[in-house]
């Protein structure tokens, strides 16, 4: 086994650098070049297969770029990655082996196996993993998660145009995955989950377009989740009840609200009280990228963990199991 060893940047400012510059990648680009006016890193170079794409990104942000990730290997202190699912395990191990602290794009890895492998590699060499479930970060669910007590029913629903990106995976590791992930954040994340059934079918790409889950869990909470990306309106809206609250959380409009009885009312129908939670709205990835960045400087565990981010793989994982015998008795 090798040595662990607790990697620290050489100087103060803290070296970064993006791998993937796509349609998310390039908004890391941005945040880490607007950070680094601050002082405290350096925004060193992007990466993309795509020639063209890097350069332009890179362009706007005053980096270097390249079309071989390895040749960042040697520069960076810290990265992001969004590059496609299956490649993340591949890279993620690549830098977290040199030290260098990762934050990768959500799903954390194709397969669980992949999962358990870039955590190992991250605990054998002391470098931060961090996962990007960016909804952690809605500036409506930060207001809102104080509020939170015991969530006993969810209704989640979310709903997205076709998209031209994220085709290499279905609609549960692209979009329903952000839902699972706060689901069980927010019932907690040593409750267990008992069951799931699942449903769901391809309609324009040859993967899975349209899934409905129902997750339940052994303290007895439940979540219906639908999730679709062939819709033709966003829908990014949760509600749950909990016990003498009703909640309402749209991540679009960024807008949570709590709904309950005053116990001092004499009669229900006039002790209602709808609370409109205030919402500090600063941008979800600038938030998060922060956030990976404290961690990396305090040397203490990332807001969201590998473990975290193999937590809601793993659910993914059980729903999309349902869905494929459901969808042989379909014939689909």
């Amino acid at each position: 086994m090798k040595e662990i060893r607790n990697p620290r940047p050489t100087s103060n400012v803290l070296k970064s650098a993006v791998i993937g510059v796509g349609s998310l990648g390039k908004h890391h680009a941005r945040n880490y070049s607007e950070i680094a006016r601050d002082g405290n890193i350096e925004l060193v170079g992007v990466s993309d297969a795509n020639a063209e794409t890097a350069a332009n990104v890179a362009s706007d942000n005053g980096c270097a770029y390249f079309t071989d990730w390895h040749d960042l290997l040697e520069k960076a202190d810290i990265i992001s990655i969004a590059t496609p699912t299956e490649t993340h395990c591949e890279i993620a191990c690549a830098f977290l082996d040199k030290g260098v602290h990762v934050l990768v794009e959500k799903p954390i890895a194709s397969t669980l196996a992949q999962a358990d492998k870039m955590i190992e590699t991250a605990k054998l060499s002391g470098a931060t993993l961090m996962v990007g479930h960016l909804e952690r970060f809605n500036p409506a669910m930060v207001a809102l998660r104080p509020n939170v007590t015991k969530p006993l029913y969810f209704e989640i629903h979310r709903v997205s145009p076709f998209p031209n990106r994220s085709l290499d995976v279905d609609v549960v590791l692209d979009v329903m995955i952000h839902d699972l992930d706060a689901v069980q954040w927010l019932v907690g994340e040593n409750v267990k989950v008992s069951a799931i059934h699942a449903v769901g079918i391809p309609v324009i790409s040859d993967k899975v377009d349209a899934a409905n889950a129902r997750i339940e869990f052994e303290n007895g909470a439940v979540a219906n989740i639908t999730a679709s990306r062939i819709g033709t309106e966003k829908i990014r809206k949760t509600r749950f009840y909990q016990t003498n609250s009703y909640v309402v959380l749209d991540y679009a409009a960024k807008f949570a609200s709590v709904t309950s009885l005053e116990p001092n009312s004499v009669h229900p129908l006039l002790g209602i009280s709808i609370n409109r939670l205030e919402i500090n709205d600063i941008e979800p990835l600038r938030a998060e990228i922060e956030a990976f960045i404290d961690s990396v400087i305090s040397d203490r565990p990332p807001f969201i963990t590998g473990e975290d981010g193999r937590r809601a793989l793993a659910l993914a994982v059980g729903v999309l199991e349902k869905i494929e015998a459901h969808r042989s008795r379909l014939n689909v």
